[in-house]
Formats: C-alpha cells, sequence, structure tokens
C-alpha cells in the first residue's frame, strides 16, 4: 500500500519485550523496553535495533527521496553561498563571520579599526571540522592583549566542549588543551588567565569554574568555585567594565552572582547577594555602579542599581539598590544594555517584545515601533559602550531577519542587512495574523498565523501545521524562516501556539504551565488546534502537530489525549520517559530540571507526572501518522526515550499508520551539524506531511 508516495507495506520492526519493572509510593510501572538503555552506546543488540529502524524509515520514505531532495534544493537555494555577517567593533578591531561558497561552516575574521585591508582569519570552521562527521563552535574570547585566541569546539554532538589557544601573531596552536568544559570561558586582564566552566563527566552538569594559566597543563588548573547543589547550573561572563568576572548559579527559581576581580585573577571569589529560595537576578558593571535585573519586587522583573562599594562587609544588600525601573504587572523585563549615556531595555508585553531606549542623565526616552501584527525584536551585538548607535534586530513571519542601528541620540536609523532568502521571494505574498483563542478554563490563549494569501481558503480546505514548545519559560517567537516557505507555498497555514509554560504573557504565564499545573500546556495546545479548525484556517482532516524536545514531550501528550485531532505529528527529540528520567540523577540534567517537572521521588509529583507522561501514558488506541527523531549521543534527550517510546506505540497503537523512528548515529540533541546538512533532516520532515495530505 502507498500513501502519497509512502510505502507502508513493508512490516516495522518489533523490539522483543524483557520484563522490567519499578515501583515507589505503592505504584507499580512496566518498562518492557529498559533494555534499550546504554549508556555506553556500545551494545551490539540495542545499536542493531536502531539500524533496523533507521533501514525501516528508509524503505518507508523511498518512494519520497525525490521530493525531499526538492524541498532541500529549495531550503539551500535560499542561503547566499557567500554570505557574511555585519562586522562590529570591539576593543579597537572589527569582527565579522564569513562563509564561502559550498561550504558548511563559519570563518571567523577580523580587522584594525580603519584597516580592512588588514584582515586576519582568527578560526576557519571548516578546517577545524574536516575530519568530524559533527562540529560545533562554542565561544570564542581574545585576550584583552589582543595576542591569543581562546576558543570551545564540540566534535560529538553531546556538549561537551575542547577549549584550545591559538597565537594570533602565527596562527600556531598552544599544546594546552582543556577537556569536558561547558565551552564557556572568560579572560582576565592580564591576557594569561583564562577562566572557564568544568561540567561533571557523568550528568554533564557544570558546576566549577576553574582558573588556567597559558602555557600550562589542565592538570594544573585551581578551582576557584564549586556549585554543590546540584540543582545549579554554572555559567560565567565578564562585565560591561570588563572589571570582574561574573560567576553565575542558576535554577529555576533561584539565582546567585559571585564575583572574580579581572584585574587581580588570584583573588577570592566574593558572593554579590546569597541566593535565597524565589529570588532571581543577573547583574551587569558599568562605570562604577552594578545595574540588577531582580524579582524581588515582582514576578516581571525590574531594574535596580547600587554603587560598586568594598567599605563595608555586605555592601551590595537588597536595602541598598536604588529601583530605576518598576516591576509592571503586564511586562516583562527580559534583558537590557548599557551605554555611556542611554539604557536601552528589552521588554515583552502582550507577547511581544519591545526596545526602549532611556537616557541616562536627561531622562529621556523613545521606543522603537513596528508594523506587523505578529514580530519579534532583539537587541543585536553592541560590544562598545562609548557610542550612541544601538544595534538591534527585527522580523517576523513574513519579513526576513533584519539587522538595523539607530542613533539614540537624533533617531537616525538606518539599516544594515537583511537576511536573503532567494530570488523570487516577495513578502506581499504571504500574510500574518495574531489571534487570540479561549482555552477551556477560560483564559486567552495567543497565537501566531502565517499563509501564503494566493493559496489560502476561507473553506478551511488548507492543511494545518500547529507547532509549540511550552516550558522553561522560553518564549516561541514569531519569526521569519525561509524554508518553511516550502510548506507555505504547498498550501499549508502554520501556526506557533504560545501555550503556557512559555514566557510570551510574563512570568505567570510560566508559572501556570509547570509543576503541578503542567496539564495547562497540552490542553491550551488542544485548545488552539480546535479552534483553529473552527475559525477556517485548516482542514479538520489535514491538521498536523509537530515540536522538539520538551516540545516533543507536548506531542506525546497530546496525541494521547486527542488522538482522533491529528493526522500526523512529527516528534524531534522528545522528552517521553519523565517519571523515569526525572528519577534517575545519574542522568544528565535530571537535577536541574526539579523545579520544572516536579522530583517524582515525592508522591503528589510522581502520580501528577506519570498522569501526563508520553511512555507511560501509551494506550491501546488508534494514534495519528507519527515521525519521530533522536540522536545516538543527545546529552539532554537521552536516545532510548523516543526508541522506547516507538517501541511501545508499537506494540499497543490499534491503527495502520506509519510510525517512524529516525535515529541520527553520529548526533545528539541538536542534529546535523553546518549549515546546510542540517536542512537534510527538516526536508525529510515536511516531505513526511506533504505526502500525508
Amino acid at each position: 500500500m502507498f500513501l502519497k508516495g509512502l510505502n507502508v507495506s513493508i512490516a516495522p520492526p518489533i523490539a522483543k519485550k524483557i520484563p522490567h519493572t519499578f515501583t515507589l509510593h505503592n505504584d507499580t510501572r512496566f518498562d518492557h523496553y529498559h533494555w534499550l538503555r546504554d549508556d555506553e552506546r556500545a551494545n551490539p543488540e540495542v545499536l542493531a535495533y536502531l539500524e533496523q529502524e533507521n533501514h525501516y524509515a528508509e524503505q518507508i520514505q523511498a518512494p519520497l527521496k525525490d521530493l525531499q531532495e526538492t524541498l532541500y534544493q529549495e531550503m539551500v537555494a535560499r542561503i547566499r553561498q557567500d554570505d557574511s555577517s555585519v562586522p562590529y567593533l570591539k576593543n579597537g578591531y572589527w569582527y565579522q563571520t564569513r562563509f564561502q561558497q559550498g561550504v558548511e561552516y563559519a570563518i571567523i575574521e577580523r580587522y584594525p579599526d580603519g584597516q580592512p585591508a588588514l584582515r586576519q582569519v582568527l578560526l576557519d570552521g571548516n578546517e577545524r571540522a574536516a575530519d568530524s562527521a559533527y562540529y560545533d563552535q562554542g565561544q570564542l574570547g581574545v585576550s584583552p592583549n589582543q595576542q591569543v585566541l581562546a576558543f570551545a569546539e564540540d566534535f560529538m554532538s553531546r556538549r561537551q566542549y575542547q577549549i584550545r589557544f591559538k597565537t594570533l601573531a602565527s596562527g600556531q596552536l598552544y599544546d594546552d588543551v582543556l577537556e569536558n568544559t561547558s565551552g564557556n570561558l572568560a579572560w582576565a586582564n592580564d591576557s594569561q588567565t583564562l577562566f572557564y566552566v568544568h561540567q561533571d563527566p557523568d550528568t554533564l552538569l557544570p558546576y566549577q569554574v576553574y582558573r588556567h594559566t597559558l602555557g600550562t597543563p589542565q592538570s594544573q588548573d585551581v578551582l576557584v568555585y564549586e556549585e554543590a547543589d546540584a540543582r545549579f547550573y554554572t555559567s560565567i561572563y565578564k562585565s560591561r567594565s570588563t572589571d570582574y568576572i561574573v560567576i553565575g548559579a542558576w535554577s529555576t527559581k533561584t539565582c546567585e552572582m559571585n564575583l572574580l576581580s579581572a584585574n587581580e585573577p588570584l583573588s577570592p571569589v566574593r558572593t554579590f547577594l546569597p541566593r535565597q529560595r524565589g529570588h532571581e537576578y543577573d547583574i551587569e558593571h558599568y562605570q562604577g555602579q552594578f545595574y540588577i535585573r531582580s524579582n524581588k519586587d515582582g514576578v516581571n522583573f525590574g531594574l535596580y542599581q547600587v554603587s560598586d562599594r568594598h567599605d563595608q562587609p555586605h555592601p551590595w544588600e537588597c536595602e541598598q539598590w536604588q529601583t530605576l525601573i518598576a516591576p509592571r504587572a503586564k511586562v516583562l523585563l527580559e534583558d537590557f544594555t548599557l551605554f555611556k549615556d542611554w539604557l536601552v531595555l528589552e521588554e515583552r508585553s502582550e507577547g511581544l517584545t519591545q526596545l526602549r531606549q532611556l537616557h541616562r542623565q536627561l531622562g529621556t526616552e523613545h521606543a522603537i515601533e513596528f508594523d506587523d501584527p505578529t514580530y519579534v525584536t532583539w537587541l543585536g551585538i553592541n560590544a562598545e559602550a562609548e557610542t550612541a548607535w544601538l544595534r538591534y534586530g527585527y522580523s517576523s513571519l513574513t519579513r526576513p531577519v533584519t539587522q538595523y542601528e539607530v542613533n539614540m541620540d537624533t533617531q537616525e536609523r538606518r539599516q544594515l542587512k537583511q537576511e536573503y532568502v532567494g530570488e523570487q521571494f516577495n513578502a506581499e505574498h504571504y500574510c500574518s495574523e495574531r489571534l487570540w483563542v479561549r482555552a477551556q478554563d477560560g483564559t486567552q490563549v495567543p497565537v501566531s498565523v502565517v499563509y501564503r494569501v494566493d493559496m489560502f481558503s476561507p473553506t478551511s480546505n488548507n492543511p494545518l501545521l500547529v507547532y509549540a514548545y511550552g516550558a522553561y519559560g522560553a518564549s516561541m517567537d514569531p519569526d521569519f524562516s525561509a524554508a518553511r516557505l516550502s510548506l507555505l507555498d504547498r498550501g499549508f497555514v502554520y501556526a506557533i501556539a504560545h501555550v503556557r509554560g512559555g514566557e510570551e504573557l510574563g512570568r505567570d504565564w510560566y508559572e501556570q504551565g509547570r509543576l503541578l499545573n503542567k496539564k495547562n500546556t497540552f490542553t491550551d495546545f488542544i485548545d488552539v488546534t480546535k479552534a483553529l479548525v473552527h475559525q477556517g484556517y485548516g482542514d479538520k482532516n489535514r491538521v498536523f502537530a509537530a515540536g522538539g524536545s520538551a516540545g516533543g514531550l507536548l506531542v506525546g501528550a497530546v496525541i494521547n489525549m486527542a488522538p482522533t485531532l491529528y493526522k500526523g505529528a512529527i516528534a524531534d527529540v522528545p522528552f517521553v520517559d519523565i517519571v523515569t528520567t526525572m528519577l534517575d540523577e545519574s542522568i544528565p540534567l535530571t537535577t536541574g530540571e526539579f523545579d520544572e517537572w516536579g522530583n517524582p521521588a515525592e508522591a503528589e509529583y510522581y502520580h501528577y507526572i506519570k498522569s501526563y507522561s508520553p511512555y507511560d501514558q501509551v494506550q491501546t488506541q488508534a494514534y495519528p501518522n507519527l515521525l519521530v527523531t533522536t540522536g545516538l549521543h543527545d546529552s539532554q534527550v537521552q536516545y532510548w526515550e523516543p526508541a522506547k517510546w516507538v517501541a511501545k506505540l508499537r506494540e499497543l497503537k490499534t491503527d495502520d499508520n506509519i510510525l517512524l523512528l529516525c535515529c541520527d548515529m553520529d548526533t545528539g540533541h541538536g542534529g546535523k551539524s553546518g549549515r546546510f546538512e542540517a536542512y537534510r533532516d527538516l526536508a525529510r520532515e515536511y516531505a513526511f506531511l506533504l505526502a500525508l495530505i
């Protein structure tokens, strides 16, 4: 049998069942596919099963090869082959990222201010990736004396970075190699000392900060900070003033900042403000002042200021803070940037981002206005504080990413670059809308919709793809996707459901979609889907769902709860075996997730999480057509979660619909690396959807 090109007459692989149980809180869970877990990724039987799934998926999709290639070529044609970024100035040098014709990875270059002829290659990603199936270039940092480049690289796709050093005068690499880092680094001002974040070798939790002296082995590095609470992640950054290395300890609901002197790298770490449960804050330092974004007075954060004083035991306590921007009920303060004369705020109101400029002496204010009904704007790279020029980005569902700069003194604005999306693109051919859908509990949920005008049918004949994420307070902004045009140009309507669990409507929107409120995320998605069909945005028989990672959890939960609502679904690297994972603290990232999902070691959370866990709730019922992806080396969602889920679905589902598992044996959570190869996976997913309409 063929379904618009999909060969579904081939028998799928059937995973064997080995009895295995977990008992906790007087409840027993049966997990007969637990044997698919192999932490070493070396068990021949497990690898053979994954290869069988891949072979089956290839056979089923073999008739779609031409369509996949057509889609891929369309996507690649919308990429400028010899592209380059807008240069930015930092410490007397202009930095730029450049791509050459046909190559996958970026070349990082710089040249002295006013001397573009002296362009120098800092790092060529193509040379570094030449012998690797996967390559990711992490953080780069040039030493303050401009002589040495420190750079982080991941060759395995497990977010385990090596840090290396390069002499910029000769191009020679130092012998120094720092292993098992998060890729996070910061130079001290002596240009001989580098601070970096080290990870736990098993859980991959970033929890230690080490001091490395250039030219010495890693074994001699000095531990300067260690996070004892496994619920916290550690990161570092250099302050705007360059006076401090800030060590951040971050959890879902609590933060703590610690300080190292960048001028005296051997000095001890000082705590800015001790952690207090529920207090989230981050800091910046500039012109002898600390600036603090904090939720101490309101969930949507305010901005405060305190002098950098050393003459008191606790000089930075909250009582000393001066309020610059008080928290507001309907406006979320997401970020800020400091300039010599200006303070720029990145805020979010009614789900849309906004940029506001405040003169630090005069008190004058300017806001940047935008025309699209649904869009996103963000602060760009503003490495120099001693300027009146602000760089920012803008995009919408119908407008490609555009970079601007505005003179905050005069409000003169100029466009620096617009993303190339092919010669045939015309924004007027597409329409975006912003809708509000009433959820079953009465809550209004925002939705962003885009479609091609001349292919949209008001009589509900269009295929509809609904996407969401809904976790960690991450806002899914309505930005442009050149690849998405391949669906829109074939009649698809694309919708982003801004469900609870994100932060589109402020911090409370996140609170309503986590812990014991998590099911709101799933019911919002279902309600949005039903409303879109009812309002004529899609054919009820051609509705599809998509999400990745925590969004894959959403897809898994939704097709358990409303399996007949969707004709098909795509679940990328889905987090689906939540109870088991959250009970196993040896799995990377588990302990840091307790404040997001709850700790199932506690009975209340155990039973609530189990009630929506996609793997635990697979039923004997019909399911939509389903494409599931994973990566063997995924460090965030282990490959065995989607593998077990697919095996259990094959066992229990009562339909003849397609169920595919595609496991990339070379990569991890983010899929293929490089600017072209990643589109192979997307072309496969789009072809899957198109075959079902």
